[in-house]
Parts: C-alpha cells; structure tokens; sequence
C-alpha cells in the first residue's frame, strides 16, 4: 500500500509563469553562457557570432510552438518521456526516458565541476586563501540539495533575485556600449550571410545550442502550474524569447566592442577575459569585480533548477515504476519529491566524488565532459520531442498544421542537424580528442536501449497520463 506522501501528489497551483520562466532561464544561465560559450562562438564563427545565436533562436523557436501546443494536451512532471509516449509510443517514450536521466544527471554533475572552479577562485580573490575546489563542490551539493528538499516556491524566488542580477549586470553592457558606439561605426555586419556561413560555422552553432539548454524543462512543472493549460505554453515563449533576444543583442554589443579588432582572433587569444575586458572598457573596472562575483551566483542558478527538474523527473519515472517506486513520495509540508531529491543529491556526490577521487580537474575534465555528453543528449532529446508533436497531432488532429505538423518539423530537422554536427565534434565540445571520451555519443544510444528494456520491465505498471481534450 502506498503511504499517503505517494498518494498526496505534488502542489498544484503553486507556480506562475513568472516563476517557470525563472527556473527555465535560471538553467540556461545567461551570464555565464555569455562568458563560457559566447568567446567560442566568437572564435568559431567570427563576426558571424549574433547571427549564429540568432539560428539557434529561430530553430528553437519553431520547435517550442509545437512544443507549447502539445503542452496544453498532455501535462504531466514526466516532461519529455510523457510527450514522446503520446506522440511516438511507449517504447519511444522508455528510450526518452533514459535519454533524459543521462542528459540532466550529466549537466548537473559537469556544472557543480563549474561551480567548484568558480566558487574556490573568488574565495581565493576575495578571502586571501586557497580553498580546494572539493570542498566547494560537497558544500554547494548540500546547499543545492536542501533547497530540493524544500517548498518549490522558495527556489523559484532565490532564482528570480539571481537571475534578475545576472541579466542585469549585462544589459548595463549593451546599453553602456550602444550609447557609446558613434552611429558611423554600427555595424549589422554579425547578420550578413558572408559572415555567418563560415567554416568554423558548425561548432559555433553547437555552442550557441549549448546556451539554450534547459528551456524545455517548463513542462516538468506543469503539475505544478497555476493553469498549466495557458501557464506552461506562455511560459515556454517568454523563455525561448528572453533567451534567444538576449544572447543575439549582446553578442551584437560584444561584436560592436570589438568592430575595430579582428574579434575573431581576439576571442581565440584569451576566451576568459574577452567578456571581461570589453566590460571594463565600456562600463568600469568596479562593474567586472562584480560581474565576476555573479557568474559563480550564476552557476549556483543552473545547480538549483536542473536539480528541481530532475527531482521532479525522478518523481514522475518513479510512479510509473520506471524507476524504484519509494522516489514518488512527496513531502507532507513542503509538496516537494523530497526522497527523489535527496537520493539526487546522493547519486551527486557518487558521480562528483568519483572525479574527485581520481584527482580530476573540476573544468577541463568532470565540467568540459560531462556538460558535452549533456548536451549532446539534450538535443537528442528536444529532436525525439519535435517527432513526438508530429506523431501526436497526426494520431489526434489537436494541434493545427502550422503548430502540430510544419513548425516542429522545421525545427526538427534544425535540431537534427545540430545532433549531428555536436556528434561529429564532439571532441571541441568536450576538450578532448582521444581516449575513452571520445566514445561519450554512444552512451546516448545505450541510455536509450537501457531506457526501452527498463520499459519493458516495468510493463503494466506504466500507466499513461491521459491526454486532456
């Protein structure tokens, strides 16, 4: 028999689209995609770097007006595994399952390596002293898992006064350089076809990908929603458009800080201070100091809303027995998946632990590998979603042709696209070449087969959330 934390659920209505947004834009980190993934894009694509953001944006786009659409018919914390099981069928379904388990674990392992670089240099800045980065990391693990144990909302505000900083400190960028660049030397160069179709061009657009990671978690939290038939959709919009306008204006900005350098070689030369030293010029030295203290707040974003996602992940795969059953049980104060969080924050520190205990270095190794194997299966996964609309409009004629049938297959042959130019240079995604990294793609395709046989397991106790007319 279940006990009643299983049966209780989690709390509806407790989530506005405010409070969606935040945790979506939260996990695509605006500030340090910017300082992280913009200088590669620069240095990938040149000149051409707004106007690759801007691909991104629109394929994104076009994927999410399908996405939005089904969201209104299938509303469940099972996210991508609920929707591919409507559109594309139940073994489909399984093999998102495992494709999302391996994609969320991955990137929220490879950023605590993040955060534990970060976090141990500005204790070095600012506090006189080295702290190793194993400490931050098992310090924030705990961190990060006591606001997953805790009511939803009360992330969702911590991650709306983040996020508010973050986005801030940047538009103070644009706007200080817009007002300084003479009307002479505006230049809409970063648009011009000749500048983006480059060679470099195809690693450039997988970073510029990788700064979107994580808006498609919005239908995780319908359960959660206040009116998640309107709140989930609106919310999946605001995201993708905040997101996509704002990567393409500042990296116009950046490209205008620049317009009398090559930028593309500037990029290349020193990747970690280009963001940085354009910031001084235009805005202040005092504006870096704390430009440099938002990005390890920025990190802490990511952490807390790929956590809260995946907890809620947990939850669903485990009342569909596709994972042990204990993991659905809910808090009887707090409405949240706490035992799926708790034994989120576990598996962690197992996997966090085991570059640890190998003397990894937290960037190149355990962030650089597992945020690539992240990526990669993330995009896996937005593709099987843009079949999975096809498959549920064809099945069910809910959605329109234009929502339903022609946008998602645009974007999913975009997407398509961008799985196989992140498979082909996987080795600039991960920082490595050769040895055992370099078969990462593959765990891909085994999750998903682990996926579809752990489905045939839990055959007949895998009930499907029924479609909402």
């Amino acid at each position: 028999m279940q006990n009643d934390s299983a049966q209780k659920g989690l709390k509806p209505k407790s989530l506005g689209v405010s409070d969606i947004v935040f945790f979506v834009i939260a996990a695509a980190a605006p500030l340090g995609a910017t300082l992280g993934a913009g200088p590669v894009v620069f240095a990938m694509g040149g000149a051409g770097a707004p106007g690759i953001y801007l691909i991104a944006s629109l394929v994104l786009l076009l994927f999410a007006i399908g996405f939005a659409a089904m969201s209104r018919h299938v509303i469940s914390a099972g996210g991508f595994a609920e929707l591919v099981t409507h559109g594309l069928g139940r073994p489909a379904g399984n093999a998102a399952g495992g494709i999302a388990l391996l994609a969320y674990v991955a990137m929220l392992t490879g950023i605590y390596g993040q955060f534990a670089a970060f976090g141990a240099d500005l204790i070095s800045s600012f506090a006189g002293f080295q702290m190793d980065w194993r400490i931050v990391a098992v310090l924030v693990i705990g961190l990060v898992g006591i606001f997953g144990y805790m009511d939803v909302k009360v992330s969702a505000k911590v991650l709306g006064v983040l996020m508010v900083f973050e986005i801030l400190v940047l538009i103070v960028f644009d706007v200080a350089v817009i007002a300084q660049t003479e009307a002479k030397d505006f230049t809409w160069k970063g648009f011009m076809p000749s500048d983006i179709f480059t060679p470099g061009m195809g690693v450039a657009l997988m970073f510029a990908f990788c700064c979107f990671v994580g808006f498609e978690s919005t239908t995780i939290y319908g359960e959660e929603a206040k009116n998640p038939n309107r709140t989930v959709p609106l919310a999946t919009y605001v995201a993708i458009a905040i997101i996509g306008i704002f990567y393409t204006l500042t990296t116009w900005c950046l490209g205008l800080a620049y317009a009398n350098s090559d930028v593309q070689a500037v990029a290349g030369a020193d990747m970690i201070n280009f963001v940085f030293n354009a910031n001084t010029k235009y805005v202040g030295a005092l504006s870096t100091e704390i430009m440099k203290l938002l990005v390890v707040t920025s990190v802490f974003a990511v952490l807390l809303s790929f956590h809260n996602a995946l907890s809620r992940y947990l939850y669903a795969l485990a009342r569909s027995h596709f994972v042990p059953h204990q993991l659905c049980q809910v808090h009887p104060k707090h409405a949240s998946p706490h035992v799926a969080s708790v034994v989120l924050s576990g598996a962690t520190v197992l996997v966090v632990g085991a570059f640890m205990i190998s003397n990894a270095d937290p960037i190149q190794h355990l962030y650089m590998w597992m945020v690539g194997l992240g990526t990669l299966a993330v995009l896996a996964l937005q593709t099987l979603g843009a079949a999975a609309v096809v498959g549920f409009t064809l099945k069910t004629r809910k959605c329109s042709v234009w929502q339903g049938l022609i946008a998602p297959a645009l974007g999913g042959f975009g997407l398509l696209a961008a799985v196989i130019l992140a498979v082909q240079n996987f080795g600039e995604l991960t920082g490595t070449k050769e040895g055992l990294v370099t078969l990462f793609p593959w765990l891909v395709l085994l999750a998903a087969s682990l996926g579809v046989i752990n489905g045939m397991r839990a055959k007949g106790k895998f009930p499907v959330t029924p479609a909402l007319s």
